[in-house]
Formats: structure tokens, sequence, C-alpha cells
């Protein structure tokens, strides 16, 4: 084989486009892809852009088949919330047994009320992965609201209870 390319019988020859000094630029020239000055920014990038990283806890979103079904065969237990943030999304419960307070996520979660320390619960559990040595509080319901607190519904709603 020859190093030299061949010409391709019957192929046009290829024109170089002709440029004029009186010509608008093409549609598709470099500087027709860039916005106009005007519409510049100059982007700080977010210091934690590159350090964002999905969280390891299951949430109802997505928690496995098998994972959720384990829980809700599992049996039911009764607690106390300790604390509940909902800016945070999460929360503990401390269990009416005794033992190490239970983690609680914002989508786990069932009933009119955002939960507040002192609210008595129900709740069934589930191992967090990868492995599955701690558990998190799931189909968490609110049993008797502590009298005397302002309780907040989900849409915002407050009530004295």
């Amino acid at each position: 084989m020859s190093s030299q390319a061949t010409p391709i019988q019957g192929s046009r020859p290829v024109t170089p486009p002709l440029i004029s000094a009186g010509s608008p630029p093409s549609p598709v020239s470099p500087e027709s892809l860039h916005p106009p000055a005007c519409r510049r920014r100059d982007r700080s990038p977010s210091p934690m852009r590159g350090y964002l990283i999905p969280s390891p806890l299951p949430t109802r979103r997505n928690r496995t088949c098998s994972a959720t079904a384990r829980a809700s065969e599992g049996p039911l237990f009764t607690g106390v919330c300790k604390c509940f943030s909902r800016s945070k999304g999460h929360g503990f419960i401390t269990p009416s047994d005794g033992g190490s307070d239970i983690f609680v996520h914002i989508s786990d979660i069932e009933g009119e009320y955002v939960p507040v320390e002192g609210d008595e619960v129900s709740y069934k559990i589930c191992s967090i992965p990868p492995k599955n040595t701690k558990i998190q509080a799931v189909e968490v319901a609110i049993t008797h609201l502590k009298p005397g607190t302002k309780h907040e519904t989900w849409a915002g709603r407050v009530v004295s209870s």
C-alpha cells in the first residue's frame, strides 16, 4: 500500500468558501455562538460543587423493595420523638424499651403533623446499608401529640394541642 492518498474517481473538487470584505458573518460562525457581552455574567462556583455526594441513607424513594417488605413485616415499636428538624429532614426517636436513639428520615413520617419533641410515635425498623449494622425508623406514625405544644401540619398550618 502506498502512503499517498489516491483521489476517488468521480468525486468533485472542493472549492474554498468565498470571503469578501463586505459579506456578513455566517450564522454558524464562532462569533455567533457566544452570547452578547451584555448577557455574560461572572459565576463564582460553589465551594461545595465538587464535594457533593449522594446520601447513603435510604429514603422511602430509594429503598429497595426487599428492604421495604422486610420492614413492613417486622414488629411495631413505640417510642418518643427526641428531636426532629423539618429543615434538615431528619430526627431521632428514643425507644420506649430503652436503647440507643433511632434515626428517622422525613420521607418515613406518616400522618398529618410534623413530629415535635415529646410526641409518642409508633414505628417499624429497617437496617441502613452498606453494612446493615445501624437501623432507622420507617412507617413512623404519631400516636399521641404532646399536650401544650404547637404542632405544624405538612401544609404549614400551626395547631395548638
